[in-house]
């Protein structure tokens, strides 16, 4: 693989990396507000899983969609709307007072700003800047990159809500969202490379995947990861405290799933150089099912939870990088962003279930121990989904570059 990139592409590279880590590392902080604001406004768990559900599915739905345009007309501008639109949905989270105005400014605002700013938009724009054998490789920088967010964000996030309160916290966090704007102008050239990849169009390219038997596993794997990572930013600081652990021991959880992260997601990158993607997914998948077994059999304890922790960040991310890299690899990157939004959406379906779920099964029963068990039967599903999957260029109008030097 060459590993060279010119300094254009360097500088998309790090401009996407900074704005994902904004997008993504906000996104970490939610479920920090969830006990003070069920507190304050006495609302259910329920209620604000189901506010963060329908943001995920919002945010998913649309992603195709918003992908297609940045595929077509550069992602620069859909990124400024995108984190304006986000900013305005995080300054009216601070200020609801109702269960409408959760739902409709964290739902739903916050959700279609996101898939304006989202991974998909990003990672189409920097795999378009660089040359097919570049792809994950340049898509794993950028998710190191903003891996920094979910690690130094929560902290924040904490620190404020501790001094001036949840609602404080959340205007800080929608004017960091705002600053995302001064660095769209870098992604303006991100159409460099994709000239001589493919001769279909939208509607063939659509007929296309719905026949390709591994993009439709890659549809059912990343529900998967959709369902656990959203059950756990959206319930794990409120798990940590039902196990009668303090608040802020659910803040260092987050914070080290977040350093964890910038180093799973920079291996998935390097292994990707030398194992099939599809092969690491796998092995990803099973270990978050054996982990969170672990999880429930260990006596819970301050430390045990961040040892889970470590090794759960570890596995957070990474399958991201990877799965656009499998996505690229068989349509290449002229469409990669409605494709990997198409996929996005499948899993925001499962960050769906997993938020609102996650909230009504606690509700219910007083626990959250049905949702894990959910979450391990499907860790063990996604990785048998994974092995399988064709991964070769789909069809003879993807450039023979991506099937002659990628991993075989």
């Amino acid at each position: 693989m060459n590993s060279v990139l010119t300094r254009q592409q360097l500088y998309i590279i790090i401009a996407a990396g900074i704005i994902m880590t904004v997008v993504m590392g906000v996104r970490q902080t939610f479920g920090l507000f969830l006990v003070p604001m069920t507190i304050d406004l006495d609302w259910s768990r329920g209620l604000f899983g189901l506010a963060m559900a329908l943001q995920n599915l919002i945010w998913g739905a649309l992603q195709p969609f918003v992908g297609g345009i940045a595929d077509r007309y550069g992602a620069a501008k859909v990124i400024a709307t995108g984190a304006i639109v986000y900013a305005i949905g995080i300054l009216g989270m601070a200020n609801a007072v109702t269960p409408t105005e959760l739902i409709l400014t964290g739902g739903v605002l916050v959700g279609i700003g996101m898939s304006g700013a989202g991974i998909a938009v990003i990672f189409g724009a920097v795999s378009r800047a660089v040359s097919a054998e570049n792809r994950t490789y340049a898509v794993a920088i950028v998710s190191t990159i903003g891996s920094l967010g979910p690690m130094l964000l929560p902290v924040m996030s904490q620190t404020l809500i501790g001094i001036s309160g949840w609602s404080f916290s959340l205007m800080i966090s929608a004017i960091i969202v705002l600053l995302m704007i001064l660095l769209v102008r870098l992604l303006r050239n991100d159409q460099q490379n994709i000239d001589q990849e493919s001769e279909l169009n939208v509607k063939e390219v659509l007929r296309e995947a719905s026949q390709n038997s591994g993009y439709i596993l890659l549809l059912c794997g990343f529900f998967v990861c959709g369902f656990q990572v959203t059950l756990i930013t959206t319930h794990f600081p409120g798990y940590i405290t039902s196990e009668g652990l303090s608040y802020e021991a659910g803040a260092v959880a987050l914070t080290i799933i977040g350093f964890a992260n910038v180093i799973g997601t920079y291996l998935a990158g390097e292994t990707s150089k030398k194992f099939r993607q599809k092969h690491i997914l796998s092995l990803i998948y099973l270990g978050r099912g054996i982990l969170i077994i672990a999880m429930l059999l260990l006596p819970a304890s301050p430390w045990s939870i961040y040892v889970v922790s470590a090794v759960l960040g570890f596995l957070w991310l990474a399958t991201v990088p990877l799965t656009s890299g499998v996505v690229s690899r068989i349509f290449g990157a002229k469409h990669l962003g409605m494709l990997f939004g198409i996929v996005f959406f499948s899993h925001q379906v499962g960050g769906f279930f997993g938020a609102w779920l996650g909230g009504e099964i606690f509700d219910l029963t007083g626990s959250y121990d049905i949702a894990w068990y959910a979450a391990i039967i499907l860790s063990f599903t996604a990785a048998f989904l994974h092995w399988p999957i064709k991964d070769l260029p789909a069809n003879k109008f993807l450039s023979t570059s991506v099937e002659q030097k990628s991993v075989t």
